[in-house]
């Protein structure tokens, strides 16, 4: 049975003493044993979070880390420098990154084996567009960009990731895809990774929905076969999203 997974991307917000100052409202509504939380917070505020989640359920997570280990990539972040700082998880590939800073599949495929290599365990994003979804080639869509993000990545690994379907037209635009929509694509991304490996693989790696997930939405979209769970924006941010991460009490 594989164990849910609620993470928080909380995107370009929060100062560190803000961060630190949400933590503590939010450390006793998250407490759910039965459910990974994580916090993905900016560069800036992962140390300052880390300490503030010590003895709590909570992992923190990045939102972005480059593929090379150190050298003249100004702005970046290395995977040693999340390692050391306390870091678990990274998103990779989110589509923001992909709209707005030229991320492309081989990319993220570079970041993918990156982490892995770090011990950090990607939360690797995919999502169709509206009009790709009205063009009906979002299963299409989704498979290239799975196929090319877990190439070289080995059985073993493929099971410890996340992977985040998130429909970019549900994304902080309140609209959410229906229970049956996110399912579908879901159920055909876990076929996917079947695919690529076995059937255990694909039975063991853990698939989070996203898209304007809610308080009043996760229930139902958590509680399909193949969807694990959430990566989750601006709920994040709010005390619903212990409303969230307990979705099941």
């Amino acid at each position: 049975m594989r164990k849910k997974i609620i993470a928080g991307n909380w995107k370009m917000n929060m100062t560190p003493s803000q961060a630190v100052a949400l933590i503590e409202e939010l450390k006793p509504l998250v407490v759910n044993d039965e459910v990974d939380v994580v916090f993905c917070v900016p560069a800036i505020d992962i140390i300052p979070a880390v300490k503030a989640c010590e003895g709590t359920n909570i992992q923190i997570g990045a939102e972005n880390m480059y593929f090379e280990e150190k050298g003249a990539y100004t702005g970046e972040i290395a995977p040693d420098m999340l390692t050391d700082a306390g870091v678990k998880y990274v998103i990779i590939g989110h589509s923001e990154r992909r709209e707005y800073f030229a991320e492309t599949d081989e990319t993220v495929n570079k970041k993918v084996l990156k982490a892995f290599e770090h011990g950090i365990t990607p939360i690797i994003c995919c999502g169709e567009s509206l009009t790709q979804r009205e063009q009906g080639i979002t299963i299409d869509w989704i498979r290239q960009q799975i196929k090319i993000a877990f190439l070289n990545v080995t059985a073993d690994q493929a099971k410890t990731a996340v992977i985040a379907y998130e429909p970019i037209w549900a994304i902080g635009t309140g609209k959410v895809a229906t229970t049956e929509q996110a399912e579908e694509v879901c159920a055909a991304i876990r076929a996917c990774i079947g695919e690529i490996y076995d059937a255990a693989t694909a039975e063991a790696i853990r698939i989070q929905y996203g898209g304007s997930v809610s308080a009043s939405s996760a229930p139902e979209l958590f509680t399909q076969p193949d969807i694990d769970g959430g990566l989750v924006g601006g709920a994040s941010l709010k005390p619903d999203f212990g409303k969230i991460v307990n979705y099941n009490k």
